[in-house]
């Protein structure tokens, strides 16, 4: 077996997890290839004394990795994400901190854990991703990293003033929220912002997409979903010249007026799940769904 590692550092959380990893892959005979950055942080705390192979981008990961294993957080994985790309090796999340939606397995049972790795003991959840044109090109955003897989979200910069979003689904008008931003989310991130500014959950699977208004002023705009086949189109204008993009945690700056596009990539991002740790009893742990807080 081979397998990618990809963390974060917090002393107090992850130092257990990554020692863990390391003596159950090592007493396995797991052939392990680090991220750059991440050997070089774990040589300089001397969590790791031996030497690796390497890697600092999609190019390095091929069909002969049977997976990534990052270690950290959501948006540990959101990064993880940005190296996998369209390379199609699948992501397992250890959780080194508070429960989250793509981070699964849990810190406590880890050895467990990935003794279902070993075995083969899993399942490929797909997810989707968006991209982004823009009209004039703008080279921040036109990269090789041009994808989100929780959203794209436009906001407001440099103002307390509202912004408005003209919206096209496959070139028909939809409406002009005023607005202090939109998000455009995936199922993946129907959890996330969305969530947080009154989108709909939608599990993984789901061929949808959500459209969900940032503290709307016209207060009959209510979160849209959408088919994930269609192509949004936004003109964005307000006071200050410019406004704020992001893909996940990915951010820039944008002119007014300016034409963004939006649709789904012709690649997805697979992940790894493990027995017992399904996207639903996740929302039932996180939403405390199922229990009665009454007593």
């Amino acid at each position: 077996m081979k397998v990618a590692i990809y963390g974060q550092y917090y002393q107090n959380s992850t130092e257990p997890i990554i020692k863990d990893i390391f003596i159950f892959f090592n007493t396995n005979n797991v052939e392990m290839v680090i991220e750059e950055n991440f050997l070089k942080m774990l040589h300089e705390k001397q969590l790791v004394k031996k030497e690796y192979k390497t890697f600092s981008s999609s190019t390095s990961l091929d069909d002969s990795f049977d997976m990534l294993i990052s270690i950290g957080g959501d948006g540990t994985i959101l990064r993880a994400a940005t190296l996998v790309r369209n390379s199609g090796v699948p992501i397992l999340g250890i959780n080194a901190g508070r429960l989250g939606f793509l981070a699964t397995v849990p810190k406590e049972s880890i050895d467990n854990f990935l003794q279902f790795t070993i075995d083969k003991n899993y399942t490929i959840s797909e997810r989707t991703l968006l991209s982004l044109t823009c009209e004039p090109k703008n080279d921040a955003i036109e990269d090789s990293l041009n994808f989100a897989m929780n959203e794209v979200t436009v906001s407001r910069k440099d103002t307390t003033s509202m912004i408005t979003v003209e919206t096209y689904l496959n070139n028909e008008y939809l409406n002009s929220y005023w607005a202090d931003g939109l998000i455009i989310s995936t199922p993946t991130g129907s959890t996330g912002y969305s969530l947080s500014c009154g989108g709909p959950i939608l599990t993984p699977n789901v061929e949808s997409l959500v459209i969900t208004p940032i503290a709307p002023h016209n207060l009959n705009a209510r979160p849209l979903v959408i088919p994930d086949n269609t192509e949004i189109k936004l003109r964005v204008t307000g006071r200050e010249d410019q406004y704020l993009v992001s893909l996940d945690s990915r951010i820039t700056s944008i002119k007014n007026e300016s034409i963004l596009k939006i649709k789904k990539t012709d690649f997805k991002i697979r992940m790894v799940e493990i027995p017992g740790e399904t996207f639903l009893k996740t929302l039932r742990n996180k939403l405390l769904w199922g229990e009665d807080k009454r007593n």
